[in-house]
């Protein structure tokens, strides 16, 4: 019995000790999605969560030189501001708390969104973040995947989509006959399952029927 506790303990130690140390790793600054395609508009989601026990109420995101920045979504009692370069084009988009009250309190998150159209080179693009906390602290999110301090990174893939001014993207007309063609197959595939399964639970009812009739 005692065995058994001591055990019990031991399991319960370790599994305390993973926990609280995997615990700050989920708190990193975000940036989702972490995968999208070349040349596409995308809705990218930045998710500030707060580690220590005072208020945040400021972020920046550096928009990396191959990401051409789009537009934002306004958030209730955020300030929102963007730094360009000599070509006008977005380099850094900041968020800014308004007053103490909308900032972010320990123990709480906050999402921020925006759009951009994704690069024509498929590779990786690192989001650096900063996030700004009241006592004039500053986290730098800017290190690689292995660092405690890392960025969030998007992977970009290559895409036969083509996207016009608007930001739509117009898929191959082969590649979307044959995705149709894909779905009726699906769908043909579904309704013989269905029929399969009802002719099984009909069966099953008749065997248990002709069962009660011999009793």
């Amino acid at each position: 019995m005692i065995h058994t506790k001591r055990k019990l303990t031991a399991f319960l130690v370790a599994f305390a000790a993973v926990f609280f140390i995997a615990l700050p790793a989920s708190a990193h600054v975000t940036v989702k999605p972490t995968s999208s395609t070349t040349e596409a508009w995308e809705t990218y989601t930045v998710k500030i969560p707060v580690e220590k026990d005072i208020n945040t109420n400021k972020v920046a995101i550096k928009i990396p030189d191959t990401v051409d920045f789009k537009m934002y979504e306004p958030v209730e009692g955020w300030n929102v501001t963007t730094e360009t370069n000599d070509d006008d084009k977005v380099t850094t988009v900041t968020w800014e708390a308004a007053n103490d009250d909308a900032a972010i309190k320990p123990g709480e998150y906050r999402q921020f969104s925006f759009t951009a159209q994704n690069p024509a080179e498929a590779g990786d693009v690192a989001w650096d973040a900063f996030q700004y906390y009241t006592d004039g602290s500053i986290v730098e999110w800017t290190g690689d995947e292995d660092a405690d301090l890392p960025h969030s990174v998007t992977e970009i893939a290559a895409s036969t989509a083509t996207t016009d001014s608007h930001g739509h993207t117009h898929e191959d007309e082969a590649e979307t006959n044959e995705a149709d063609a894909g779905d009726e197959d699906q769908a043909g595939s579904s309704t013989s399952t269905i029929l399969s399964i009802a002719a099984i639970v009909i069966s099953v009812i008749a065997i248990i029927m002709t069962f009660m009739r011999r009793k």
